[in-house]
C-alpha cells in the first residue's frame, strides 16, 4: 500500500498534512461544499476544485492498488513471482505499466505462440532470439516431427517466429516506445462506409479524412467515433508503420545474420499483427477517454454558468408556453412560485383570437398584480412576445424569453407529477418557464441536466463520469446560494451538503405537518435527520425572518458562540452587530482564535455578518431581440443583432438571436486575437452583439462573428 497522501501531496503541490486532514473529512462522510465551506483550518482554506483532486487521484491510487495486488496474487499462484518482478510491480505508477508487467504471465487463449510451444519450438525460438552465429537450417532441422505437426524446417522456423513476436509484442521497453509513438504521432484516418454516401451525410466532412490523433479536437473524436458506432464510417489509427516497425528493430536486432533476418521478419509480423491492434485500441481507449474529460467540462462550465444565471426574485409571474394550432398555454405564480391560476389562449393562426386572448392576460394581469411576464423561447415564441408588448396593461410589466429547453421533460416527470397531480403537462410545463426566471437554479435542478441542451456530445461520452461530474456541479450550486428552509421544494433540498432524497422528503413532510421551521435547531426534529446530517447541512439551509439573524446567513451553527461572543464583548446583541458596520469595524479577530475557530472562519463569519445570506449570483438584467426579425427568413448578411449566449463548446460559442435557429459563433470568429477557450470571451447566457455572415435557408444555418470591424 502506498502512502497516499504523502504521493497526492507531490503531484498537487499541496501541503501533505493538509491532504491528510482532507481526506480524513471525506472518509468521515464530510462533503466536498461543506469541507471547503467550513473547515477552512484543517485544509489550508482548499477550494472545491483542490478538494475534488485530492479525492479523485486518491480514488486512482486506490485502483492501482487493487489491481497491484490482484496482479501480485495470480502470478504467486503460477510460482512466478520473483522479488525483482515483485518490487517493479510495486514501483509500478500507472495501469499501463502495470499490465504490460502482467502481460506474460496473464492466462492466455490459445494462440500461434501457444500453439508452437506445444510442438517443442521454444528452444528454437530462444536460440534464434539470440542472434548469435550459427547453422540455423541444420538446428531447425532438428524439430521437425510430423507427429507434432511440424513437417519441414519452414514450419519449424515459422512457429519459432510466432513465439519470438509474442515475446516482442510482451517486452516492456518495446511496449513503453510503441505507446510513446502512437501518442505523438499516430494519424487518425477516417473513410465512408461502403454504401454509406447518401444515409450518413451528416458525417460528410470524415467520409475521407486524416489528421495527428494528439492534435485532434475532442468534438472532432467524439464525431468520429460516433459516425463508426452508427454505421457511416471506418476508422483507422496508427502512426507510420515503416518507422514504427523500425523503431523496433533498433531495439531488438542485435546484428546481421540467419538468426536476426528471422527475429526482423517476427518484429514485423508482432507489429502488424499483435502490437499494432493492441495499441490501437489503447489508443481509442485513451484519447476516448481524454476528449470524454474535456466534453464533460464544458458541459459542468456551461451548466455551473446556467444554474448561478441571476434571479428574477420574489415577483408575481404569468407564464406562457407559446404554441400556435393547439395556444398558448397560460399560468399565473405567486412570489414563491405557487400556481394561482391558468388558462389557454389562441393569439396565433390558424385561427387567431386576439381580442379574447388580449383581454385574458390584461385580467389575469390586473387581477394578480402580476410583475412580470415570462415567455418560452420555442416554437411561436417570438410570435408571442410581439403579440404581447402591444397589449396596454394597466401598469409596467417586464417581458421576459426564457430559454425553455428541458420544459418539457420535467413536465412529464415524477417530480412534476408530485407538484402538479391534478394537471396535464401543459400547465406544468408553463409553470416551469415562469419558475425559471423567479429562480432558475431552484427549477433546473428538477431536470436531468443533460436534457437541458447545454453540452457537447453528452450522449457519447462516459454516462457514469457525466452523471457523477454533473450532480456535484449541481450540488456546489446549490451550497453556494444557499437553500430557504421553509419554501424550498424536495427537488432542490437533495442537493444540500448531507441531506440527499429520503431527508429532503422527510423534511418537506415535517414542514407540511408542522409548519414552517423556526430556527435551524428545529432540523433535529425531523425524522432521521442526525447529528453528522446537522453538522453538514445547517449551514447551506436559510430561515429568513427567524428569531435568530444568524439562522438566516451562511454562519453555521457551531459557530453562533463565536458570534455571540464579539457581541457580548462589544456590550451589544447580535441584530445590533449585524445592522452597524461602525460596531463590526471594532471586532479584532485575533481575541476570537481559538484551538476550533481560525483566522479563515473568523474572516468568514465577518463578511456573513456584512450582508448575511448574501445571493452570490448577480442582479438581473431585461433583454429584447430586435424587433425586425422574428425567423431565419429574416435574417441578412451584415445585419448586426443582439443575441443571448446559449451553449458553449471547443469549437464555438451558440448564440439565440431570437429566430428559433440558434446562429453559430466560430470560435476564430469570437474575438479579433487567437482564442484557445471560449470560455475565456464569453459566458453561458450573457448579452452579445453578433453580426451575421451567412444564412443557410436550407439547412438552417445561420454563422456569426463577434469581431470588431
Amino acid at each position: 500500500m502506498k502512502n497516499y497522501p504523502q504521493l497526492i501531496a507531490k503531484t498537487l503541490g499541496i501541503a501533505e498534512h493538509f491532504v491528510k486532514n482532507t481526506l480524513d473529512l471525506l472518509e468521515s462522510g464530510a462533503t466536498i461544499p461543506f469541507i471547503s465551506r467550513y473547515r477552512k483550518e484543517n485544509t489550508g482554506s482548499l477550494d472545491e476544485v483542490q478538494i475534488t483532486e485530492i479525492r479523485d487521484l486518491y480514488e486512482k491510487w486506490v485502483e492501482l492498488d487493487k489491481r497491484r495486488g490482484v496482479i501480485l496474487d495470480s502470478i504467486e499462484e503460477q510460482g512466478k513471482l520473483t522479488p525483482e518482478l515483485a518490487q517493479k510491480i510495486n514501483n509500478a505508477q500507472t495501469m499501463s505499466e502495470l499490465e504490460d508487467l502482467y502481460l506474460p504471465y496473464r492466462p492466455k487463449r490459445k494462440t500461434r505462440a501457444t500453439i508452437a510451444v506445444d510442438k517443442g519450438l521454444e528452444p528454437l525460438a530462444i536460440v534464434i532470439y539470440e542472434q548469435k552465429q550459427v547453422q540455423l537450417h541444420q538446428i531447425a532441422k532438428q524439430y521437425i516431427d510430423a507427429e507434432k505437426g511440424v513437417n519441414n524446417v519452414e514450419e519449424a522456423l515459422q512457429g519459432a517466429r510466432d513465439i519470438i513476436a509474442e515475446w516482442v509484442c510482451e517486452n516492456i521497453t518495446v511496449r513503453e516506445k510503441m505507446r510513446d509513438t502512437f501518442t505523438k504521432f499516430s494519424t487518425i484516418f477516417s473513410k465512408v462506409a461502403k454504401g454509406k454516401e447518401e444515409e450518413g451525410s451528416k458525417f460528410n466532412i470524415y467520409f475521407d479524412s486524416k489528421e495527428l490523433l494528439c492534435k485532434a479536437p475532442s468534438h472532432r473524436i467524439l464525431a468520429m467515433f460516433r459516425g463508426e458506432e452508427e454505421g457511416f464510417l471506418r476508422l483507422n489509427i496508427e502512426p507510420d508503420a515503416e518507422k514504427t516497425v523500425f523503431l523496433i528493430k533498433k531495439n531488438v536486432l542485435k546484428g546481421y545474420n540467419s538468426c536476426a533476418e528471422q527475429v526482423s521478419l517476427a518484429i514485423e509480423d508482432s507489429y502488424k499483427r499483435l502490437l499494432q491492434p493492441q495499441m490501437e485500441t489503447e489508443m481509442r481507449k485513451f484519447f476516448k477517454e481524454k476528449a470524454d474529460k474535456e466534453a464533460i467540462a464544458v458541459f459542468g462550465t456551461n451548466l455551473r454558468q446556467l444554474l448561478m444565471v441571476a434571479p428574477l426574485g420574489q415577483k408575481t409571474t404569468l407564464a406562457i408556453d407559446p404554441g400556435f394550432r393547439t395556444g398558448c398555454k397560460v399560468v399565473v405564480l405567486s412570489k414563491q412560485g405557487q400556481l394561482l391560476a391558468h388558462d389557454v389562449i389562441y393569439p396565433h393562426p390558424p385561427e387567431p383570437q386576439y381580442k379574447i386572448a388580449s383581454d385574458t392576460l390584461r385580467n389575469l394581469v390586473e387581477k394578480f398584480n402580476v410583475e412580470a411576464i415570462a415567455i418560452g423561447n420555442g416554437t411561436a415564441g417570438r410570435e408571442t412576445e410581439s403579440f404581447v408588448r402591444y397589449i396596454p396593461f394597466s401598469h409596467p410589466v417586464m417581458i421576459v424569453m426564457v430559454n425553455e429547453s428541458g420544459a418539457s421533460i420535467y413536465s412529464a416527470s415524477e417530480i412534476a407529477r408530485e407538484e402538479f397531480p391534478s394537471y396535464d403537462v401543459t400547465v406544468r410545463g408553463a409553470v416551469s418557464i415562469g419558475r425559471r426566471l423567479m429562480d432558475p437554479l431552484a427549477e433546473l435542478v428538477k431536470i436531468d441536466p443533460k436534457s437541458i441542451g447545454v453540452g457537447q456530445y453528452q450522449h457519447d461520452v462516459n454516462q457514469q463520469w457525466l452523471q457523477k461530474s454533473l450532480q456535484e456541479v449541481v450540488e456546489s450550486c446549490v451550497n453556494r446560494v444557499g437553500v430557504e428552509l421553509n419554501t424550498a421544494s424536495a427537488a432542490l433540498l437533495s442537493f444540500v451538503s448531507g441531506v440527499g432524497p429520503a431527508l429532503a422528503k422527510n423534511i418537506v413532510e415535517y414542514r407540511n405537518t408542522n409548519g414552517a421551521f423556526k430556527t435551524r435547531n428545529a432540523l433535529k426534529k425531523v425524522p432521521r435527520f442526525g447529528d453528522k446530517a446537522f453538522e453538514q447541512a445547517a449551514g447551506f439551509l436559510r430561515i429568513h425572518g427567524a428569531q435568530n439573524p444568524l439562522d438566516a446567513s451562511a454562519v453555521h451553527p457551531e459557530s453562533y458562540s463565536v458570534v455571540e461572543a464579539m457581541a457580548k464583548k462589544l456590550n451589544t446583541q447580535i441584530p445590533e452587530l449585524i445592522k452597524d458596520e461602525t460596531l463590526r469595524k471594532q471586532i479584532q479577530l485575533r481575541d476570537f482564535i481559538s484551538e476550533k475557530v481560525g483566522l479563515p472562519t473568523l474572516q468568514d463569519i465577518m463578511q456573513e455578518l456584512a450582508k448575511p445570506g448574501r445571493d452570490p449570483r448577480e442582479q438581473f438584467e431585461t433583454f429584447e431581440f430586435d424587433k425586425s426579425i422574428n425567423s431565419i427568413n429574416d435574417v441578412t448578411v451584415g445585419m448586426s443583432v443582439p443575441g443571448i449566449v446559449t451553449n458553449i463548446t471547443k469549437f464555438g460559442v451558440f448564440v439565440d438571436i431570437g429566430v428559433h435557429t440558434d446562429g453559430l459563433v466560430h470560435v476564430s470568429q469570437l474575438a479579433n486575437h487567437y482564442v484557445e477557450n471560449p470560455n475565456d470571451v464569453v459566458k453561458l447566457n450573457q448579452k452579445v452583439w453578433v453580426k451575421v455572415t451567412e444564412v443557410d435557408l436550407v439547412r438552417k444555418r445561420i454563422s456569426l462573428t463577434m469581431k470588431e470591424g
